[in-house]
């Protein structure tokens, strides 16, 4: 049987960050996970010395012809949002797209795909400094400023640098399951499901000594999420009033209080779920939520899915 052929493109002012987690992503043999794991190879879709970032030269053994084969495709930034890609690199992409491979940007790399027409009508995202850029330009996408990462099943997009390894990782939950994917971002030391979006990065300003309270606060919550936590216990709990507690965490989180202790309660639930035998009842009480039904509620808003068919999904039998 055919191994999913990776291929990861290559050019001139490459970005070696987001180059560097792809490889260590698909490129390192896994025999410690017991599946099939990638096949892997850097494509050069342009002649001449590939330069890097940090003044570090890349050769790539393969050619475009190479794209004709990947099952999966990814884009590891794009060396200028305000340059166009070259016509051939977009045929390229237009032509993986229509035979099906998988499509991935991280950061910048979207702008590629945007060129290339794959986004039209779709959800996308990027880094937030250029999700304006990329709305103004290409207003057909739907472009999602707050994610870290977009699936639309065929094309997958991801906000900027680290981002990438949210989406690389969910590409391989994806391929082979939540216990594969957790063991990958062992090894990585990273953790398997970062929750929230980037918009918790953006830079806000906020006073040392609020800022020290709020993420006080913040750590207790997570770890006692199943008391019936109110904007008011919890202001109480943090010394704030509850008007400045909203503030804070609007500025810090992107969400208000409630909102972001229904999404920390989902990412509880996501884990117990990979726990084949755990009834949901109990999910539902020792992440917060009381009864099933708002379990339910709340997991089909922020995951799109079940708990049921999240859990057939993402749990290896």
């Amino acid at each position: 049987m055919k191994k999913h052929l990776v291929v990861a493109l290559a050019y001139d002012r490459l970005c070696t960050f987001e180059f560097g987690c792809t490889v260590e992503l698909f490129a390192l043999e896994r025999p410690e996970l017991g599946v099939d794991w990638y096949d892997f190879a850097v494509c050069a879709v342009e002649q001449g010395p590939i330069r890097a970032a940090g003044g570090i030269t890349v050769q790539a053994p393969y050619t475009p012809e190479l794209l004709a084969l990947a099952d999966t495709i990814v884009i590891p930034g794009w060396r200028d949002a305000d340059e166009l890609p070259p016509p051939q690199l977009l045929e390229w992409i237009r032509a993986a797209h229509a035979r099906g491979a998988r499509l991935c940007s991280i950061c910048s790399g979207v702008f590629v795909l945007a060129a290339a027409g794959v986004l039209d009508g779709q959800r996308a995202t990027t880094h937030w400094r250029y999700a304006g850029r990329l709305a103004q330009r290409y207003p057909r996408i739907d472009v999602q400023p707050d994610q870290l990462y977009v699936d639309n099943g065929q094309v997958i997009t991801a906000a900027g640098s680290a981002a990438g390894l949210d989406m690389l990782l969910h590409l391989v939950r994806r391929d082979h399951g939540a216990k594969v994917g957790n063991m990958v971002a062992q090894r990585l030391v990273v953790a398997p499901h970062r929750e929230g979006g980037q918009a918790q990065f953006l830079p806000r300003p906020m006073a040392q000594g609020e800022q020290g309270r709020l993420s006080k606060l913040m750590d207790w919550v997570r770890s006692h999420p199943a008391r019936p936590h109110t904007v008011a216990s919890m202001a109480e709990r943090a010394a704030m009033s509850p008007r400045t507690l909203q503030r804070q965490f609007q500025q810090a989180t992107g969400y208000g209080p409630i909102e972001w202790l229904i999404r920390e309660r989902v990412a509880i639930v996501k884990d117990m779920l990979e726990e084949p035998d755990v009834p949901l009842a109990r999910i539902a009480e020792r992440a917060g939520f009381g009864s099933e039904e708002s379990l339910r509620h709340h997991f089909r808003r922020l995951a799109a899915t079940t708990p049921g068919a999240y859990r057939k999904r993402f749990v290896l039998r």
